[in-house]
């Protein structure tokens, strides 16, 4: 029955073109390269090799075959990867709650996070920040970002890690939107949209001004009423950017905004829980997103 080092041996000489090229990368004299791809045709029943011109080119079948070899081979190596983290104490499972505004921000991380630690799975869930600290205090998650509460609450650990500007956006059918300056005396008779949690907490940072308020339990589902027509919303500003772009909302020159305003972003964990190594490197590297 054919090996990996046979199968190491096919994929390498069909990528360097030579059985001598394949020895050399392989650190083994070029015989050995030689039997071992006769043996392995041999224990394949079929030719993976035109051997009659000066530098070898693969058969219809080796072509076939080819991919097949190249898969085993990666999924060895994942294999040994993940061997190797859980040896290492990596975590095998990390659970984040994110506020789903700031998804975008996180992918670079997170694919970075993969290729440090390929033993580790990773459940994202997408959430109202009023929600973050509720899923980290119970252990339904083990990392959040949010955006800063108005209280310090004691049950988790916060980490301030940054701010986000926000813009005051609404529907390009709305009557705000035609309006060269809006004012707050502008905007207390239009609906606004806030945001709060399934607990009922609401989102901090964002004042009350409107007289007629309807809420949403988080930044997608704000977007999706504010395109509707059906008010007005602060969104943070790389969002607000997207619709405009895309025509879907315009934002607003508010006449008390000179600046977006800025919200604080927090990153939270959970106290007196055990955090490991693939844990600690995803808390720090969020230390440094924003």
């Amino acid at each position: 029955m054919y090996n990996l080092e046979q199968l190491r041996m096919f994929v390498e000489t069909a990528r360097t073109g030579s059985f001598s090229a394949c020895a050399r990368q392989l650190g083994k004299v070029q015989s050995a390269v030689s039997q071992g791809i006769a043996n392995l045709e041999i224990d394949l029943n079929t030719k993976l090799f035109d051997r009659t011109s000066r530098k070898p080119s693969l058969t219809p079948h080796g072509e076939r075959l080819l991919p097949f070899a190249q898969a085993i081979l990666q999924q060895t190596y994942e294999l040994d990867s993940v061997n190797c983290a859980l040896n290492s104490s990596h975590e095998t499972h990390i659970k984040m709650a994110v506020d789903d505004a700031l998804l975008p921000m996180t992918t670079s991380i997170l694919n970075d996070f993969s290729l440090r630690f390929p033993a580790t799975i990773l459940e994202l869930c997408a959430v109202a920040t009023p929600d973050v600290i509720a899923l980290v205090h119970s252990g339904r998650a083990d990392l959040g970002l949010m955006f800063a509460s108005s209280d310090l609450p004691q049950e988790v650990d916060l980490c301030y890690v940054g701010s986000l500007p926000f813009n005051g956006v609404v529907s390009p059918a709305h009557p705000l939107a035609k309006m060269d300056i809006v004012t707050a005396a502008d905007l207390i008779p239009q609906r606004q949209l806030l945001i709060r949690g399934l607990d009922g907490q609401e989102l901090a940072h964002c004042p009350h001004i409107s007289s007629h308020i309807w809420w949403g339990n988080s930044f997608n589902a704000i977007n999706t009423m504010v395109k509707e027509g059906l008010g007005w919303s602060y969104i943070p500003v790389h969002m607000a950017k997207q619709y405009e772009q895309q025509g879907e909302m315009v934002r607003m020159n508010l006449s008390f905004d000179h600046k977006p305003w800025r919200v604080p972003i927090d990153r939270v964990l959970a106290k007196q829980k055990a955090r490991g190594p693939a844990l600690m490197w995803l808390a720090d590297s969020f230390n440094h997103c924003f």
